[in-house]
């Protein structure tokens, strides 16, 4: 990889830490004829592709809802750019959740807001469809509604169950909200309300099931240095207390020279890492040649985002987790 190509991805990676972490919105994009990274910072509102991309609503059938039905009126900058605010959001979430349930365009557009409401929670309450539920979840977000988060969360969770919940809407939710993200069209605050509410239900189940350790085995999971995001190593160390293993869990930002220490105290038959936040290929590996010298013996099972873009040549000793069901049946 070139030094230039390394310095772009080192400072896409900088400017989405400062984004997540100071509230600011950041467009990113690389100028391939005249070599320059442009960063935009994004201040006032939500831009039609904004809406676009969080209601599942092309752009174009936007503009022609707001000319023929006046379905929205976009508030214009000192420069004269059009932009949508959270009022403008919800009416449109609302609107495309009606609209994908077989509503008329035409009749929706007529009615005033209470009525738009009050039909989408008569949907809600007969779909209950992954998509369904994840499309309601998204607006008690934007919302911030936490009566209506709280009650529809562990409606899925009675319904469902913990494992089933998790695996097939709530992390489905993640990505939806990874890509609204990604394009600068949600800000931290509302990430970090979905992402702490989910990750305090996994603790719950982790809990309520106990210590049994009936398998005689112990697994560590832990997330590496500069890695945050938790939800998944969570998830699969609830998998793995279920299945009667011993559990060490560490959580995020583990020193490597905590890891050596560990070895010392605690004897243990596996490792579970993963790797999500953005990384060099040749960093990733050279962590992974360092795990290989410090656990020798045992079986580490890697998984994440930059695992499965990079395709890292693996030690012998390593096994990639694709999914689930995958690790589940190395559970037994």
């Amino acid at each position: 990889m070139s030094t230039g190509v390394k310095f772009v991805l080192f400072i896409i990676y900088i400017f989405k830490i400062k984004q997540k972490y100071t509230g600011q919105r950041f467009r990113i994009s690389f100028n391939t004829h005249d070599n320059i990274i442009r960063f935009k910072m994004k201040t006032e509102g939500y831009s039609i592709k904004d809406l676009e991309t969080l209601s599942g609503i092309k752009a174009h059938t936007i503009r022609i809802w707001e000319k023929r039905y006046d379905l929205l009126n976009p508030e214009r900058t000192e420069t004269n750019i059009r932009y949508y605010t959270d009022d403008d959001l919800k009416r449109m979430l609302n609107v495309s959740l009606l609209v994908r349930n077989g509503y008329k365009i035409s009749k929706v557009a007529t009615w005033n807001e209470e009525a738009i409401k009050q039909t989408v929670l008569d949907v809600a309450h007969s779909k209950n469809s992954e998509e369904g539920y994840i499309d309601q979840l998204l607006l008690f977000m934007v919302n911030f509604d936490n009566v209506g988060f709280t009650a529809l969360v562990n409606e899925i969770i009675e319904k469902h169950g913990i494992e089933v919940a998790v695996q097939r809407i709530f992390f489905a939710l993640f990505e939806r909200i990874g890509t609204f993200w990604q394009v600068g069209s949600i800000f931290p605050a509302q990430e970090h309300y979905i992402t702490n509410f989910i990750r305090q239900k996994l603790i719950a189940a982790i809990d309520a099931l106990g210590i049994t350790g009936q398998k005689g085995k112990t697994i560590l999971f832990y997330l590496p240095e500069e890695e945050l995001h938790e939800l998944s190593l969570l998830f699969y160390s609830y998998l793995a207390a279920n299945s009667g293993y011993n559990v060490i869990y560490l959580g995020q930002l583990v020193p490597f020279a905590d890891l050596e220490k560990l070895r010392s105290h605690v004897e243990l038959d596996y490792i579970f890492t993963a790797f999500i936040s953005p990384i060099l290929k040749e960093d990733l590996e050279d962590y992974l040649e360092r795990l290989k010298a410090l656990y020798r013996q045992q079986m580490v099972f890697i998984t994440g985002r930059q695992v499965h873009e990079h395709s890292p040549k693996l030690p012998r000793n390593f096994k990639l987790v694709k999914d689930y069901r995958e690790f589940k049946k190395y559970l037994g």
